[in-house]
């Protein structure tokens, strides 16, 4: 898998498709797949890529998440400058999460700061500080998609480490 991913990024930046480059690019893709394997990630074994490329349509789903709110953010925040409002009021909102393992934690509190409008301050255990622009884009940290996605990304990847 690695080495496939290797091959067809070669090609992408090479623009161009002769039976040399693609040559070079097998003897390339091979060899840095080993190195990688060898020296770089040990854990990545075959099984593990396979797995990961069966989440792999999971994970896009949530970029596509994140690119969407993003947008929508985006436009939220076009609306507050170009609003006649005078006033507004920024806030910043505590939340806890049920999120279990760290790379969740961390992921979320990314996606948030990701998102216009708001930044994640401080993040310790499963307490959030988080600035928001304007108090109305708190409603939205508590129960938010992000964290959904996430709980059911973490039921599998816990599921995964149990023997």
């Amino acid at each position: 898998m690695i080495a496939l991913s290797i091959f067809f990024l070669w090609i992408v930046f090479n623009s161009q498709i002769t039976w040399e480059l693609i040559a070079f690019g097998i003897v390339i893709s091979a060899a840095l797949s080993y190195f990688v394997q060898r020296f770089v990630s040990p854990r990545l074994t075959l099984k593990n890529q396979l797995k990961l490329a069966r989440q792999l349509p999971g994970y896009a789903r949530y970029v596509w998440l994140l690119i969407k709110e993003i947008t929508l953010a985006n436009w939220a925040v076009m609306r507050l400058i170009l609003s006649d409002r005078d006033i507004v009021v920024p806030k910043l909102a505590t939340f806890t999460t049920t999120l279990k393992t760290k790379a969740a934690r961390v992921i979320l509190a990314d996606c948030i700061t990701l998102t216009p409008g708001t930044i994640t301050v401080h993040q310790q255990g499963d307490q959030y500080l988080v600035h928001c622009l304007d108090e109305g884009m708190a409603g939205g940290l508590v129960g938010s998609e992000f964290e959904k996605r996430l709980l059911a990304k973490e039921a599998v990847w816990v599921k995964e480490e149990t023997p």
